[in-house]
Formats: structure tokens, C-alpha cells, sequence
């Protein structure tokens, strides 16, 4: 065959193993042969560079990886037969991950969190990670055997001197992704994550003289979920504090900015997607940022909750070995010098409740914003908001000059799955098998999920409203289109000086006709009002009737 390459023509270097075209391509015609070389490199092994015709370029775009060609699956390739290309497809595997394994990065990642969004949740990854979790529960084991030196019936673990506890902090404050990773070279032995933290902790308290001496009051009566739940815990208060309830907070304040900067600019409301009563752009505004408050203090206000009291939540082995200590007692005092709030009701896992409240909360502050997302949508479409546009944006690939509410739709979809993981988290970590099953363990490695698809999603939601610029001339030719929207407090006014049927001659004006400025004030001249009601509401307009909005928008 004729060596191929032709500049005009797209070329493609082939690893020599076995072509594969995805089953979507079998059903097309026959492709035209194709012309190709051998090449030869002390670089890479032989491979077949083919000059690809038009008509297979769709064929070839389709494929999820560079692909290889045996002689005779060439032969196929190149065959007038119809079959060839189903005799190719099905004779060997299309397999990355059969045949190689991919190193992790951003495109081979399997969650969009650690590939596309990877840099806008890089603040939880010290949290919410497994790093993270093994990192805190480090630090319960070494809280739980300072606690222990300071029992005075517990003669076995006298005080600790400075130095030891200085050590024991040390230990704490320098953990390190090395140190993680030894406690997971450890887990392949044990297979379990805790008792892997326990050794790794025993490893390095042999470096001290003193704790050398109490190695087996590390992880003293405790089961893992004593240590765990106190993780979870503290992980939960991190990432709300340092994360979660400031970007709550971020968004609230943009928004209360945009209500203040707007509180005056009046707006046709809309209701059912017709023409309302109007308002201003700063009060609907406004609307949102109370109620995102609301939902913010609500999350903020959630008790989180820990236990620290043995295998079923009695003390059981605590009781037998230092019968004369009140281990209650104990337990309530590390758990509240924790930060947290201290459950005496447990079996082996602290039940949860008030993880299934904290999801449901973070859910509604998520709703809120959603809903909001949707409204500035809308109000874009409508054309009350342009958009900033920024340089070499694209916003369509066929129609140059789209400029769409991008961040608004990556918000509400980020907000869609951050609020589809919690409510599985609130729904299933509250039940568990009597004293205890395992599928909260696997489902409580799921919490970063709901906090990174919720940061993303606050993030967007921030970046589009930095975008907005209100079009106050649209937003002004809208109302003064919509002069029907008097018939509320022209026919609310005939009540009350009793004119009869109000209603129903403001119906009758109004119900599905245009309606002009003229035709409105000449309405109102034939009423028979008082001369200065009446001069009242002819000085109304759609403009002007907007009631406490200006108010209620600058209150806020």
C-alpha cells in the first residue's frame, strides 16, 4: 500500500496491539480503505500511522482512546465487507483498565470534585478528606490518654510531666501525610482503620520514657466508635466553622448588597409568570437574604453531638476494670472540652441525630439559594440583568453571540447533588441495626461530598453575581407596559368608599385586554370619588405603586 501522509488529511500514531471502535460505530457503512506506514523508533515501540478519510473522522472522534491494529485487523479495516468493522470491535478488548492502570490527576479522576473542580474545594481537603479524618482521630487518641493521666483513681497513668505532654502535642501538631500514610500501610495488614491509628500512635510513644510506660492505655477501653464519632465531630465543626458558614455568609452579604444598591429601583413582579403587583428589584433581593439568614443561623445553632462510652454505651468494660471511677463523668467532661455536646444515650455508635439535622439544614440554606439561582435566571432572560462579559468567554460554540447565566446553572446544579448526598446522609445514619451495623461507616465517608458540591456551588452562585448589572431601562419599559396592574388599588380604594362591584368592573377593563395609561385614567375620571382620592390615584403609575418595598429592601 501507498505510504500515506497527506497534509490535508488527519493522522494518528497507533500502538500496535488491536483496533477497537466503540458499538455506536458498528452500525455505519464500510469505511474507505485506509493508507498507512510502518514506523520504526528506538523511542516507542512499532506502530501504524494511518491517513484517515473524512468519511471515518466521526468514527475515530468517537473513540475513547488511541487504539492499535493487528495485520489482519487492518485487513479488516480496510475490507469492502460490511462485517469488518463488527469483526474488529469484538476481537479484542478497548481497555485502560484492563490492560493499563491510570495514574490519578484531574482527568483521570473518577469525581468531577478531584478533576474539573478540583481547585474550587481545595479548602475542605485538609478537613473532609481521609487525611483529615485520620488526622482527628489522631488527635482524639491523644486527647483521650491525656485525659486518662488526669483520673487520680487511675494510678497506672500517673500525671504527665511538661515534657510528655509537651511531646504528646507535638505529635498532634505535626502530623503529617507521611504519618497518614503509615497508618494505611498498617491498615493492609489489619484491615481495620482505627486499630491501625492505635499502633501507629504506640510506635511513636516509645520515643518517650513516660509513655513508653503506658503504651496499653492508648485507646483504653474505647471502641472505634469512641474515636470516630468524635472525628466525625470534629471534622463537622471545622468545616462549618472554617468553611461552610463563611461562604454562607459571603453569599448573604452579596445578596444584602444587592438589595441595598436596588431598594429603590421599582420592578414588575410577576406571579405564575404573568404580570403582578409591582415591587422593587432590592426587596425581592432582600426576600432571599432574610431567608438564607434564617437557614444559616439554623445550621449554625445544630449541637453536635459525641460519646465516648464503650462497646454498647455502658461503661461495661470501664466498670469491670476501675469499678470505683465514674466514668459518665469522665466521659462527659472529655466530650465537652471537645467543643461538643455530650450524648448519654448510645449504643455503639452515637446515633447521628444530629448529623440527619445538620443535613437537613445546610439542604434548606441550599434550597434557598437554588431558588434564588432560578429567579436570577429568569430575571436575566428577561433582560432585567446583563451579564459582565469577560475576555475570550464563549458562551455558545455555534452562536457567537450567546452570553448565558452560566455560573447561575452550575450553582443550581452543584446545589442539586450536594442536596441529593445529604438527604441520603439524613435519612440513613439515624437508623442502624440495634446496637450497631456498619453502613454508617461507608456512608459517613460521603460527608465531604455534600460540603465541596455546596462550596462549588457558593462559589458560582458569587462569581455570577459579580457579573450582574442591572438594566434599569428594561426593567422601567416593562411597567410602563403593564398599566393593568392598577386595577388592584383602583378597584381596593372603590371598596372602600362603596362603589358596588369593584371587582368585576376592574375585571371587565382589564381581564385579558391591553391596557394604556390614557385608558386607565380615564377609568378613574368617571368614579364617583372624592375629587382628592381621585386625583390620588391618577398619580399613580406602575412605577410609583410599590408600596413598603423601597423600605423593606434598605431595611434588610
Amino acid at each position: 500500500m501507498a505510504s500515506l501522509i497527506a497534509a490535508s488529511s488527519p493522522c494518528f500514531s497507533l500502538p500496535r496491539h488491536s483496533l477497537c471502535l466503540p458499538s455506536a460505530c458498528r452500525s455505519f457503512s464500510p469505511p474507505p480503505p485506509l493508507s498507512f506506514h510502518i514506523l520504526e523508533s528506538q523511542s516507542r515501540p512499532q506502530s501504524l500511522i494511518f491517513s484517515i478519510p473524512s468519511s471515518l473522522r466521526l468514527r475515530v472522534a468517537m473513540l475513547s482512546r488511541p487504539f492499535a491494529v493487528s495485520a489482519n485487523e487492518v485487513a479488516l479495516a480496510t475490507s469492502d465487507d460490511p462485517s469488518a468493522v463488527s469483526q474488529v470491535s469484538n476481537s479484542c478488548p478497548n481497555s485502560y483498565e484492563e490492560n493499563e492502570e491510570l495514574e490519578l490527576c484531574e482527568l483521570t479522576a473518577i469525581s468531577p470534585l478531584d478533576g474539573r473542580y478540583a481547585n474550587q474545594a481545595k479548602e475542605l481537603r485538609p478537613i473532609v478528606s481521609e487525611f483529615g479524618l485520620i488526622r482527628f482521630r489522631f488527635f482524639i487518641e491523644v486527647r483521650w490518654l491525656l485525659k486518662l493521666s488526669e483520673i487520680p483513681e487511675l494510678s497506672e497513668v500517673p500525671p504527665f510531666s511538661a515534657d510528655a505532654k509537651s511531646y504528646l502535642e507535638s505529635v498532634v501538631s505535626n502530623f503529617s501525610l507521611a504519618d497518614a500514610l503509615a497508618v494505611k500501610k498498617i491498615e493492609k495488614v489489619t484491615n481495620h482503620d482505627v486499630k491501625a491509628i492505635e499502633y501507629v500512635l504506640k510506635d511513636k510513644c516509645q520515643f518517650n520514657f513516660e509513655l513508653k510506660k503506658v503504651l496499653e492505655f492508648v485507646h483504653f477501653a474505647c471502641t472505634s466508635e469512641d474515636i470516630n464519632n468524635l472525628a466525625y465531630a470534629l471534622m463537622l465543626q471545622r468545616a462549618l466553622q472554617s468553611v461552610i458558614l463563611p461562604m454562607m455568609n459571603r453569599i448573604i452579604e452579596a445578596i444584602r448588597s444587592l438589595s441595598h444598591e436596588n431598594a429603590d429601583v421599582a420592578m414588575l413582579s410577576r406571579t405564575h409568570g404573568q404580570p403582578a403587583s409591582p415591587t422593587t428589584l432590592g426587596k425581592e433581593m432582600a426576600n432571599f437574604c432574610h431567608r438564607l439568614r434564617q437557614q444559616q443561623l439554623r445550621v449554625a445553632d445544630i449541637k453536635l453531638q459525641g460519646k465516648i462510652a464503650g462497646a454498647v454505651g455502658n461503661y461495661n468494660a470501664h466498670l469491670v476494670a476501675y469499678p470505683g471511677i465514674h466514668w459518665e463523668s469522665v466521659a462527659e467532661e472529655f466530650v465537652t472540652s471537645l467543643g461538643m455536646h455530650f450524648n448519654p444515650y448510645v449504643t455503639q455508635i452515637e446515633p447521628h441525630d444530629y448529623m440527619a439535622e445538620l443535613f437537613d439544614g445546610i439542604s434548606r440554606f441550599n434550597n434557598v439559594l437554588l431558588d434564588f439561582d432560578q429567579d436570577i435566571w429568569s430575571y436575566i432572560s428577561l433582560g432585567y440583568f446583563k451579564q459582565r462579559i469577560k475576555a475570550g468567554e464563549v458562551g455558545s460554540s455555534t452562536m457567537p453571540h450567546k452570553v448565558n447565566p452560566i455560573d447561575f446553572e452550575n450553582s443550581e446544579g452543584n446545589l442539586g447533588v450536594a442536596n441529593a448526598i445529604s438527604k441520603h446522609l439524613s435519612s440513613k445514619l439515624p437508623i442502624s441495626r440495634l446496637q450497631r451495623d456498619l453502613t454508617d461507616s461507608t456512608t459517613l465517608r460521603n460527608i465531604g461530598l455534600v460540603f465541596a458540591y455546596s462550596v462549588i456551588a457558593y462559589k458560582s452562585a458569587l462569581r455570577g453575581i459579580s457579573k450582574l448589572e442591572v438594566d434599569k431601562s428594561c426593567i422601567k419599559d416593562d411597567l410602563e407596559d403593564a398599566w393593568e396592574v392598577l386595577a388592584e388599588p383602583i378597584q381596593t380604594v372603590m371598596r372602600r368608599y362603596g362603589i358596588p362591584e369593584p371587582y368585576e368592573k376592574l375585571k371587565e377593563l382589564t381581564h385579558g385586554n391591553k391596557v394604556t395609561k390614557g385608558g386607565m385614567q380615564q377609568f378613574i375620571a368617571t368614579l364617583d370619588l372624592p375629587e382628592e382620592i381621585k386625583n390620588m390615584l391618577l398619580k399613580l403609575s406602575p412605577e410609583n405603586y410599590i408600596g413598603a418595598a423601597a423600605l423593606l429592601g434598605k431595611r434588610i
